[in-house]
């Protein structure tokens, strides 16, 4: 049986001066610079020889605009699964990177309780069960062939973490998926045979600002 390859993609960077955790928030849309590295990945692919036959994306902006330029290149549809969403967020449409203090309001204590789970959120548990879903299935449209499923970091992450068999609770600041990366997944029939971390728009990247939303 051929391998099967899915790529979980992240979007490119946001328009977003200032400074907000828009999350699921509807209207983020790509920058300049992120659709620049849309245009990349798409790029990116096709000077691989890549075999894309299945092209998947987050319902968010983001995501949909970040897939659009892969799924044109290789004349395909975009297939939506909000199974690939971002995380709920209960300091969502907060700017918390330039008004940290927002956290000491006592309304926020009883979201802070439980880093583990996490307290504030989506419980992680539950991303890697809806990313591990949509990923099952992408793998199957994409049989001995290649998909991309356009996403957002922290389940992303917490994806790669999981079949790394690492702890999920982690450092925000030290996570591996950069904007526009690929966190590629190798499958053997069912079985995953590698795991491979790429970051095609590099160069693109904006040293000085955080990243937010994800």
């Amino acid at each position: 049986m051929r391998r099967t390859v899915v790529h979980l993609l992240r979007h490119g960077e946001v328009y977003n001066p200032a400074g907000v955790l828009y999350g699921r928030a509807p209207g983020y849309h790509l920058s300049e610079r992120g659709e620049a590295m849309a245009e990349r990945i798409a790029q990116t692919f096709i000077d691989r020889g890549a075999d894309v036959t299945h092209v998947v994306a987050s319902p968010l902006l983001r995501a949909q605009q970040t897939a659009t330029p892969l799924a044109r290149a290789y004349d395909l549809g975009i297939h939506t699964d909000a199974r690939v969403i971002e995380a709920r967020n209960h300091f969502e449409g907060l700017a918390l990177n330039s008004n940290p203090r927002e956290l000491l309001k006592p309304v926020h204590w009883p979201f802070l309780l439980n880093p583990f789970r996490p307290s504030w959120g989506e419980p992680y548990t539950s991303q890697v069960r809806r990313m591990f879903a949509a990923i099952r299935q992408a793998r199957s449209a994409a049989a001995g062939h290649q998909a991309v499923i356009t996403a957002h970091q922290l389940p992303i992450w917490l994806t790669r973490l999981e079949l790394e068999g690492r702890p999920k609770y982690h450092d925000p600041r030290k996570r591996e998926c950069a904007l526009a990366s690929l966190t590629s997944l190798t499958f053997d029939g069912a079985t995953l045979v590698d795991l491979t971390y790429t970051e095609p728009a590099a160069d693109l990247l904006d040293p000085t600002s955080a990243s937010v939303g994800a």
